[in-house]
């Protein structure tokens, strides 16, 4: 593990330095939460997170700016329809599906971003070295035979909607708003934080007493994403109440 994470930082500081020597942007594969977090502790400045929409999980680092090189940044980054030849006998098809027919097929995970799940579509995103293999190739999910094409963009209303949920917690602590949020012990959610399974904004966070800001985004692994979206006021017993948005 602290090879693979040694690795990962070389890497970082190779593309940085590459970017900063020739000039010009150049792009990461696809992060996880904790790659990401393994980013901002080793660079913290001179790149730009993509994942193709807003809030998306798996992003891109892209190194450079456009204040130095005098043009925006191009992520390679490509939108991929994938659909049921025929819905009327197809399976209920899941992420879970979807990402096992790409892996089977010998693609790493690292050039596959998110797959957004719509009417029994995976909009998936991805490198675009990978894009042509997977077009050609993808003719399977599950059970079901399916068409590959090119989306230039997501369609309206694909991404799920959150579930809105107040929440009445003592102060706005960070294991205390998971264990409200997600109706689990106190306990459980400090050790989800002390397993490193919880993120803020894409970082990771061992500290289980940090104070939550509205507009935070945390991840927990093994529950699920939610948005602290605002506080909406005081309890007669002097307690917090706040709105989530929960993914």
């Amino acid at each position: 593990m602290a090879d693979e994470l040694q690795i990962l930082k070389n890497r970082f500081k190779e593309l940085y330095k590459r970017s900063s020597t020739r000039s010009t942007y150049f792009y990461s594969d696809f992060l996880n939460a904790y790659e990401q977090t393994v980013l901002y502790d080793e660079i913290k400045y001179c790149y730009t997170l993509f994942g193709g929409y807003e809030d998306a999980e798996r992003k891109i680092a892209c190194f450079g700016n456009e204040n130095d090189f005098g043009y925006p940044p191009s992520p390679p980054i490509t939108i991929i329809c994938i659909e049921p030849l025929s819905q009327k006998f197809s399976d209920d098809l899941t992420h879970r599906d979807f990402l096992g027919s790409l892996i089977g097929l010998g693609i790493k995970r690292e050039t596959l971003g998110d797959i957004i799940i719509k009417d029994n579509k995976g909009y998936l995103f991805c490198l675009d070295s990978i894009s042509g293999f997977i077009i050609d190739n993808l003719i399977k999910v599950k059970h079901t035979s399916v068409s590959c094409t090119i989306c230039e963009s997501l369609p309206e209303n694909a991404l799920p909607q959150p579930i809105e949920k107040t929440v009445i917690v003592a102060s706005l602590r960070l294991d205390g708003i998971i264990s409200a949020v997600y109706n689990i012990s106190r306990s459980k959610s400090s050790a989800l934080i002390d397993g490193e399974k919880v993120f803020i904004n894409g970082k990771l966070t061992r500290n289980n007493s940090i104070p939550l800001k509205e507009n935070d985004t945390i991840s927990v692994r093994g529950q699920g994403r939610f948005k602290f979206k605002k506080i909406s006021g005081d309890t007669r017993k002097g307690r917090i109440r706040i709105l989530c948005h929960i993914y």
